[in-house]
């Protein structure tokens, strides 16, 4: 048997950062992890979709009795404003034990930890089943052609995952300290609302589409929509924009929009909480015979991967290399999970994500090593 070195997930990191990987472009990051995973015997599939790099990764046969999964993205934000980063932001340069880059907690050294992780794996204790890494470069964006396009061809080529780790930042602020089992829902709604144009000084001639979107906006945030659940914080619903775009003081405008960002738990649904706005919305037009209508879109469900023994699996692993046992969470925005959980039980766990999506991103380079160990070590108990 060849003697390999494992594989540094470091310099693995620092390799993907380097590839200027901002949504939709590839960048050279998965062309970069397919050379790594072949040479290790994995067989891989380049799943592009709608201008979009995916790659899908198996180790081990195909429909396997146990075949782990790992879910993440290669693609990264924009930088933003250069000028305020001290660091190159594709250089991936390591200062007092920090490494700077964009992507370098969200989430480039969570693919690099899981990738260095199983290729290790298979190589020093092949398992009884399969290993299967599942990375798109699209979670960034409006992630239609990214891990759904993954799932989407895996269904189609009947191959499956077992389970699902994911390995976006989880932390808040210590390693170990949180893992998602869920998440919630998210939409959004705008709001139109066509009036009639007059004089203010005459408002009873013309029809004010401010005055019912004002009061549209107060109905839906009168009451709180619910007061949490067992494993969910309260709902919540924020009034992102109201608009009408009018440079006169004198004139009442014909049209004015709004806008609402719902992050919803599992009392509600998308459609259910569609019906909650879109009735609101038929008695505010109801009430001033200002003509309001709706665009909504859902982003994604809530879900739950209910506490059991693959959470406590990832629970145990975490705490027997961090010293810290991970509160099961489902907060935060939407991950790519909220996919993943239509085909097997899902659990995200990964590093502090308190710089991400900022200027001058970057991760400690203690725990990249320290994220390979809770990878493998949760390998390792699951082929046990």
């Amino acid at each position: 048997m060849t003697h390999h070195s494992p594989v540094d997930p470091a310099a693995l990191t620092a390799a993907l950062i380097r590839c200027n990987s901002v949504t939709p472009a590839e960048g050279g990051a998965l062309v970069l992890l397919q050379a790594l995973l072949e040479g290790a015997g994995f067989a891989c599939t380049r799943v592009d979709r709608g201008g979009i790099a995916n790659l899908f990764a198996r180790w081990g046969a195909k429909g396997a009795n146990k075949s782990f999964g790992f879910n993440g993205h290669t693609d990264v934000v924009p930088v933003g404003d250069l000028a305020a980063w001290t660091r190159d932001p594709f250089g991936a340069e390591v200062v007092e034990g920090w490494m700077y880059g964009r992507g370098a907690t969200d989430m480039k050294s969570g693919v690099a930890a899981f990738a260095a992780a199983a290729v290790d794996f298979v190589r020093q204790t092949p398992p009884d089943g399969a290993v299967i890494l599942a990375i798109t470069g699209d979670e960034e964006d409006v992630a239609t052609d990214g891990t759904v396009a993954l799932l989407d061809w895996m269904a189609m080529q009947g191959e499956r995952m077992t389970h699902c780790l994911v390995g976006e930042p989880t932390c808040p602020n210590e390693m170990g300290e949180m893992m998602k089992i869920g998440r919630r829902g998210s939409m959004t709604c705008w709001f139109t609302a066509a009036g009639v144009q007059g004089h203010s000084a005459y408002p009873h001639r013309a029809k004010n589409p401010m005055s019912a979107l004002v009061r549209l906006m107060a109905r839906l945030e009168e009451k709180p929509l619910d007061q949490g659940t067992a494993h969910f914080d309260p709902s919540t619903l924020a009034i992102t924009t109201i608009d009408c775009g009018n440079p006169a003081t004198n004139v009442i405008p014909a049209k004015g929009s709004a806008t609402v960002n719902i992050r919803f738990n599992d009392l509600h649904t998308g459609a259910s909480l569609s019906d909650w706005l879109r009735g609101h919305a038929a008695a505010v037009q109801a009430e001033t015979g200002v003509e309001i209508t709706c665009r909504i879109s859902i982003s994604g469900e809530s879900f739950l991967t209910p506490p059991g023994d693959f959470s406590a699996l990832v629970a145990g692993a975490v705490q027997a290399e961090t010293g810290r046992l991970p509160e099961p969470s489902t907060s935060g925005g939407t991950s790519d999970a909220r996919f993943v959980k239509n085909h097997c039980p899902v659990v995200e766990f990964g590093l502090v994500g308190r710089t991400m999506h900022q200027v001058d991103e970057r991760v400690e380079v203690a725990q990249i090593h320290q994220l390979k160990a809770i990878y493998s070590r949760i390998l390792n108990d699951y082929f046990a």
